[in-house]
């Protein structure tokens, strides 16, 4: 299992530094989000309820966690993942009432960061505030492909736009050895976030494996032939903004 040699904020800072160069003072500062409280929550629990009244920023320290919505019948979309690094909606304490759910995937940890908190680190270092949007601007990036994937992309191509995807991301925070990091997700969750069924995914994996383009075997995802598989998902990492100098 890849695990970051430090915990707390430094997902965090590991991602943040992929957008903005930032020193030991920036450091410092967002090491005030650290202040807690810290908050662990098991796998298929929920962080969050569509309807409750928001009052905290979550910080993922660790684990998966996903945004989701669901149906008065059971049905369930998953529209976003949440690995760790990431703010489950920086700006969501404004609202009176959340309008999706945050689940847990994976056992996870996270801060609750109350907005004063958050002030402080703003009034400490406030060109922070341009890196912290440029987190969310990602965020909303990743919305609109996950859209184009549902609406556009053949199953293939949307799992191989997805583990792309991935990849990348937890490249960003050190959690990715080679072209491999763990895959504590099921098929089920991949058939929820990719509007595919559940024979549909298998199927799919099982082309993926046949085509040389991945290994998936004990939790653990293996990309064999990452430029062919970016090929394959016709990927473009624009939207992530991983490009600082």
């Amino acid at each position: 299992m890849t695990e970051l040699a430090s915990a707390g904020i430094e997902p965090l800072f590991r991602l943040l530094s992929r957008y903005m160069v930032l020193d030991d003072d920036d450091r410092a500062a967002l090491s005030m989000l650290e202040v807690g409280p810290i908050c662990t929550k098991d796998a298929r629990a929920d962080l969050a309820r569509e309807g409750e009244n928001p009052t905290v920023i979550r910080l993922l320290v660790s684990g998966w966690a996903c945004r989701y919505k669901d149906l008065p019948d059971g049905r369930r979309q998953l529209v976003g993942f949440f690995l760790p690094g990431d703010f489950c909606d920086l700006s969501v304490y404004i609202l009176s009432e959340l309008d999706h759910s945050i689940g847990a995937l994976t056992s996870v940890r996270y801060y609750e960061i109350l907005p004063q908190q958050f002030q402080q680190v703003l009034d400490a270092r406030p060109h922070l505030l341009r890196v912290l949007l440029w987190h969310e601007m990602v965020a909303s990036g990743i919305q609109r492909e996950w859209l184009l994937s549902i609406g556009q992309r053949t199953p293939v191509e949307r799992l191989s736009h997805l583990f792309v995807e991935l990849y990348q991301r937890l490249k960003a925070v050190g959690l990715v050895q080679g072209h491999s990091f763990d895959f504590p997700i099921t098929q089920h969750t991949l058939a929820e976030a990719n509007g595919l069924s559940l024979v549909h995914v298998n199927r799919t994996l099982q082309e993926m494996r046949r085509e040389g383009l991945i290994e998936l075997a004990e939790r653990q995802l293996t990309i064999l032939d990452l430029d062919k598989l970016k090929q394959v998902a016709m990927f473009n990492d624009n939207y992530l903004h991983f490009n600082r100098e």
